[in-house]
């Protein structure tokens, strides 16, 4: 079976070790998104500088980001406990506060997570 790993990284200066200690484990794709918390967003106040039609970088105001979100399918439970291994190793145990959130969803179904997955050469 198939599971999407969610991981809210709190710190994305630890990213680039996570997605490396993954891809030691076998991971072989992830998707990064810049992402806030509802704290982060609530503390950053209200600012009379947006448009109309505010994005999320317009009400954080420049480029800060505050986290990274990493995405990825994987096949099979063993799979996920040693991608969270993995970034506990990396960033130190989740139930501490400031390191991040890990969750896990089944997956359904997917498509495109075929065998050309497996080819890196090209990257």
């Amino acid at each position: 079976m198939s599971f999407l790993v969610v991981f809210i990284v709190d710190n994305p200066e630890s990213v680039p070790d996570i997605l490396n200690a993954w891809e030691e484990v076998g991971v072989l794709g992830v998707t990064i998104l810049e992402s806030t918390g509802m704290g982060r967003f609530r503390r950053a106040g209200l600012r009379d500088d947006v448009p109309l039609m505010p994005s999320l970088r317009d009400l954080l105001g420049g480029d800060e980001i505050h986290h990274r979100t990493l995405l990825s399918v994987v096949e099979g439970e063993e799979m996920v406990d040693r991608m969270i291994v993995a970034a506990e190793n990396v960033i130190g145990d989740l139930d501490d506060p400031h390191t991040g959130f890990l969750f896990v969803t089944p997956v359904v179904r997917a498509a495109g997570m075929g065998k050309h997955r497996l080819d890196r050469s090209k990257e």
